[in-house]
Formats: C-alpha cells, structure tokens, sequence
C-alpha cells in the first residue's frame, strides 16, 4: 500500500510554475505547495528540483520515483539527418536503462531520471548537463548513455543512490511489519481486507463514505462506519480485530485511510486497462464539465471485443484548445500511451473541440492524420434543428409561443384536468358518430408534451399533441381569458388565442410539424444501439433529398421568405455536418458486418477503408487485402460458424476464438481501424455513432 500512499500535506498543494534558466530566482519564489498528482511527466515541461520550496522538494522526487521515467514506448520517434544518415531516438534503449532513461516528446531528447532528481552543483559529469538540462538527442552515439553512467563514483552513480536512500523509509515499515508475530500480520491482513471489501461495495454503489459524525456513540457515522460495523456483527472473524476490538492506533478507519485504499484501487484498475490496450490502436473519447474537469475515455479492440474504459478525469484550467491538448498529451505521457496509435476522436460539437482551424480535434489531426474526428449523428441531426430555430426569426417565435403554451395550458391541474375533459369527451363523441374507431392502444390520454431543451425529436411530439389538442386548448384559453382570477392571465390568454388563431401560426405550425416528421425516422433510427449503419447513413441522404420539394403555389412570403429559406438552412447544415469523410468511413466500416450473410460485403469499399489509414497499409498491404478478401468472404459464407452473428463486434470475436485473425490479419486489422472512429456500442446507450456518456 505504500508504494500508492499519498500524505495530506500533498492534497493541500498547488502546481510550480515552469520556468527556463533565466526566470529560476522569480520560480523560487513564486513556488508555494504544490499537487503531486498534477507534475508534469515530460522531462522537458518540468520545474528544477532546486527550484521547489525546500519543504516540499522530497516529496517531489518520492512523486516522481514511484512514477518510474517517462518512457512512451508507443511514440512515433521523428527522424533527424545526421551528415546524411537518417536516425532517431531508438525505443530499445528503455529496455537497456529502464530505471532512468526518459524521454520528451516535447524536445525529442533524452534525459536522466536520477541525475534530475539528485544532480549535484560541483562541477560537470561526463556528458557535461545534456541529460538534465537541454536533454541528449546525438542519436548516433549510444556509447554517450553508457558513458553518462559511468564508474561507481560517478555522479549519476551518486544520484541512483541517493535515489534508494530516500525510497529507505519503505523498507523500515516493511522490516518493521515482517518483524511482528504471525498472528498480528494475520489480524492486520483481516482488518485491512475488511476495510476494502467495504470501501469496494460502496465504489460500486456509488455511495459516499462520510458522515458528520464518526464517534463511536454517533447515529451518523457515515456508509463506510455503518458498512464496517454491519459485515463485522455477520463475520466473527473480522469482529475479533476492527472497530472497537482493534489497536488504538491501527483501526484502518480515518479518512486518510479510505483515501489511500481508493487511490490504490483507482492506479491498479488504471495500469490494468492500459495493459490490455497494449500495442493495440485506440481512440479518446472526451467530455468537459462545467467544474472545468475533462472526463477521458479509452475505445480500443482486445481479443477481438471492442472495449471502452472510463480512464479518468483531468483537471483542466481553461476549456481552451490548448489547454485541452496539453491535458492529453500529458495523460498520454503519464500511461505511456503514444498519440501515433491513436485512430479516433470523439468529443461534442462545442468550436473549441471541432473546429476546422484551431479546434482540439484539428490540433490532434495535425499530429495524426488517422486520428478521425466522427461527432455523434443523432447529436449532429439536433444541431441542424437548432441552427434552423435559432436563425429564422418565424422558427424561432414559433418555439418561444409553443413554450409559452405548454407553461399556460400545463400550469396547474386544475387546466391539465379541463383539457383532458374536454379532449375526452370530443373522443366520445367520435366514438359515437363513427368518426374514429375503438380498439386496444387507440384514443389514448393525450397530453402537451413539453419540449428539451436541445432534444429536438422532443418538439415534433409537442406539436403534434397541440394540433391533435386544438379544439380542447381554444375551449381552454377562452376559459382563462373570460374567468382568470388575475387580469395578466386574461391578457396572456388573449394574446394567445389571437396568435393560434392567426394563419401564420398554422402555416408555421404545419411546416415544422412535416420538416421534423421527415427527421424524426432518423433521428429515432440514429438513437438506437442496434441500428444498422447503412441504413441510418440511407436515412440521412433521404432527409437530404426530401428537401428538394417542388414550388408551392402559394402566397410568395410563405413560398420563397419562409419555407424555402427553412429548406435552404437544414440543407446547409446537414451538408455541413454530415461530412462526406465520416459518411464515406462508416459506409465502408458497414461492408464488414456479418448480418444476412454478409450481404453487406464489398470488397472494393473495404480496400477503401485500409486507404483511410496509410499509417497501417502499405501499398503492399494493399494488393494483399484484395487478394485476402476474396478468400474471406468465401470461407465466411460457407461456414456455419460465421452464420447468425448479430454485428462486427461478434465477428472480431468470432475471428479470434477460431484463429481466424492469424488468417486473415489484414481484415482483422481494416476491422480494428475501422472500429475506432465508429461507435457501435455507445456509453450513453443510445447512439451507434455516440461519444458521449452522461456527465457524473
């Protein structure tokens, strides 16, 4: 537990500001406390040792020791020319001197973990201070590493083991420990063991541990207290050795404690999840607060599943782009993570994430040209809506005065009730002349259903609650505006009778009641897990293309200022964010479902999948997968293995379970890529093409 303590005085700490040689003496100064949690891992980003309150600069170096050397093995190491011979920094190299050579992909130089922690003043070692300060990049002379070592009395030699001596006071505690009789370390086992199984419980319950009061004779001790008592009274065992029955000294209940534990489980579960994403390709899914705290999530294929990971959360400073990207690259950096293996993004639709020339997504793909960007289409779909409402002045007063409606006809129940009386009895009396017919599920309790905010599909079953209620909601309104107890709901009553009676307001109501019935089918088909890609990506050129409808002989304000103007604007918008790219990159992807028989497979759309990333084929790669597809989809239709997958998901599975993906690695890897930027089972559980996860 040691290795993952992080004391109280370390929580009460804020961040050294990075300074270069000229600025050390202001640095000095300006360093108060500090957050371990938050020190940067590239060599190059990090404050001088000596430039830390000296009260303070120990704990640093525990921070960065425990944290090993900053080694992205993953990286895409740039090439320099040296008198004509093309080198880089070589990945090898860590496994060589894996206790303290880093790396900076800031600098694309190399530097020494010991020396940076522990470099003394007197005089230079050999390699003079490249290691430390502006870092070693002489790619070609790998004897320097060996020299910077050098003898036993070196100085680097000096630093590793003032390394080892500050790292001491572990081995004390563990001495210590080992020294206790068998049946104290037994005790202590059951007690800690006790304290994480309920620690555990309440992680997966999502309950709080603290109460106001954890006296013993307190009624409010708090769930992890309560928890601890409750699994001791039912365990005999655990009764003998906590709460009460354990030392003064050694109860294993204070916050620090839990804190500790939590931590602990948070940094194994964390180093868990980035073994298994290994060497595979991956994309980041991002979401920011309001509290300024970007949320990260890891999408990447293991044994064939697609898998997604909540990973985190970073503190940002500022939701600017920049700020943004500094946060990954460092997040990448501390897991040894490398941004070359990155094949997708996913983040909302604010500018600062998706815009075309300093936006998040266009900094990364400046860095990673594979890295494609697919916002959510369901989302992409109420953007459209939004942009149409929000830039047509009829559109938009056409909202506002449904949403007055709703307020007023919704306002009590003493109306919802008036409403649904007189809508009840319109029914009967349709029942009775024949005008309707009765059955299960028919003439159902009809209410105004009140709009979201931005869930636009919510405003098409709003309007068409108000023109299925239009008779009852008039009877309504001439109520309130005859017998209202107060004169302000007598005018509002007023003003809104005049409005619904008005042909602007039906003229309105009715256009946007057939433009949204067009989108609605998508939208729905977009919010489903199960939809299947060609068909959402079929639905969407057919709302483009229901666009295109015929002149209306009618007056030329409602023909040409009005609904051909609302036309023009959902076709802008939903050329523009239904790009062709994403379009092309899902269609493709499709070709690869198993569904029918893989009736969906075309061979020509897949070699244009491998081409959207020519990081992972080569030309060569290429002319092989032609010549692999066609060996695939025969052996695939014709054997019962493959028959009745249900999506692409199952038949990477599939693949792997038979060793099929050591037959076929060039498809398996079009499908891995492929799978990235193409959400087919989403965290918010509606969208195959969503990133975004509801924001704890």
């Amino acid at each position: 537990m040691e290795k993952y303590f992080k004391r109280k005085a370390t929580d009460q700490l804020s961040p050294p500001l990075r300074t270069d040689a000229l600025n050390h003496g202001t640095a000095k100064r300006q360093c108060g406390e500090i957050n371990l949690a938050d020190l940067p891992s590239d060599p190059r980003l990090r404050t001088r040792i000596l430039d830390y309150n000296p009260t303070v600069q120990d704990q640093v170096r525990k921070a960065y020791l425990q944290r090993g050397p900053c080694q992205p093995k993953k990286h895409n190491f740039p090439q320099m020319n040296f008198r004509n011979t093309i080198r880089r920094f070589n990945p090898t190299w860590f496994d060589e001197y894996a206790s303290w050579l880093e790396y900076s992909i800031e600098k694309d130089a190399a530097y020494c973990l010991y020396c940076y922690l522990f470099k003394p003043n007197n005089g230079e070692q050999a390699g003079g201070d490249s290691f430390v300060g502006e870092g070693f990049k002489n790619w070609k002379k790998k004897e320097k590493l060996k020299i910077h070592v050098g003898g036993t009395y070196s100085a680097h030699n000096h630093a590793r083991r003032m390394c080892q001596a500050l790292l001491n006071h572990r081995q004390h505690v563990e001495t210590f420990f080992f020294k206790q009789s068998h049946q104290d370390r037994s005790d202590y086992r059951i007690q800690l063991n006790a304290s994480i199984d309920c620690i555990r419980y309440l992680l997966r319950q999502g309950m709080a541990f603290r109460g106001h009061d954890e006296s013993d004779d307190s009624n409010n001790k708090g769930n992890f207290l309560e928890l601890l008592h409750w699994y001791s009274n039912r365990n005999e065992e655990v009764k003998k050795v906590v709460l009460k029955n354990a030392p003064a000294n050694l109860k294993l209940t204070s916050p620090d404690i839990q804190k500790d534990i939590v931590n602990a489980a948070a940094i194994e579960t964390l180093n868990k999840i980035i073994g298994d994403v290994g060497n595979s390709l991956f994309s980041i899914l991002i979401d920011i607060s309001r509290k300024e705290q970007m949320a990260i999530v890891l999408r990447y294929v293991c044994k064939g599943h697609v898998i997604e990971r909540f990973v985190g959360v970073e503190h940002v400073n500022d939701t600017t782009t920049l700020s943004l990207k500094k946060a990954i690259d460092d997040f990448f950096l501390r897991n040894k993570l490398s941004i070359s293996r990155l094949r997708g993004q996913g983040y909302d639709g604010a500018s600062n994430m998706r815009g075309e020339f300093n936006g998040l997504k266009t900094h990364i793909l400046k860095e990673n040209e594979s890295a494609y960007y697919v916002h959510c289409f369901a989302h992409q779909l109420q953007l459209v809506l939004v942009s149409v409402a929000k830039n047509h002045i009829k559109i938009d007063d056409l909202f506002t005065l449904v949403s007055n409606l709703v307020n007023v006809v919704g306002g009590s129940s003493k109306r919802r009730d008036f409403l649904q009386e007189k809508q009840a009895s319109k029914v009967i009396e349709a029942l009775d002349s024949g005008e309707i017919s009765s059955g299960r599920g028919l003439n159902q309790e009809i209410t105004v259903k009140r709009a979201g905010e931005t869930t636009w599909s919510s405003h098409y079953g709003t309007l068409i609650s108000i023109i299925n209620l239009f008779p009852s909601i008039i009877e309504l309104l001439e109520e309130l505006k005859v017998n209202a107890s107060k004169i302000d709901q007598k005018h509002e009553a007023t003003k809104l009778l005049d409005w619904l009676e008005s042909f602007d307001f039906a003229f309105s109501l009715h256009l946007m009641k057939n433009l949204l019935g067009i989108t609605h089918q998508l939208s729905q088909a977009l919010q489903r897990r199960d939809q299947d890609i060609v068909n959402a990506m079929n639905l969407v050129t057919l709302s483009r293309s229901r666009r295109r409808a015929p002149k209306f002989t009618n007056l030329h304000y409602y023909q040409v200022d009005l609904f051909y103007d609302v036309i023009d604007m959902q076709l802008q918008e939903l050329n523009s964010r239904f790009t062709e790219t994403n379009t092309e990159l899902l269609l493709c992807m499709a070709c690869l479902s198993p569904l029918d028989s893989f009736s969906a497979f075309n061979k020509q759309k897949l070699i244009r999948l491998a081409q959207f990333y020519p990081k992972d084929f080569s030309e060569n790669d290429i002319l092989a997968l032609e010549d692999e597809l066609e060996t695939y989809i025969f052996d695939m239709k014709s054997s019962s293995v493959f028959s009745g997958l249900k999506g692409i998901s199952d038949l990477g599975e599939k693949l792997v379970e038979t060793k099929k993906d050591r037959v076929y690695p060039l498809v398996l890897l079009a499908r891995d890529t492929g799978t990235n930027p193409t959400c087919c089972d989403c965290l918010c559980g509606k969208s195959i093409f969503c990133y975004e996860y509801i924001e704890k």
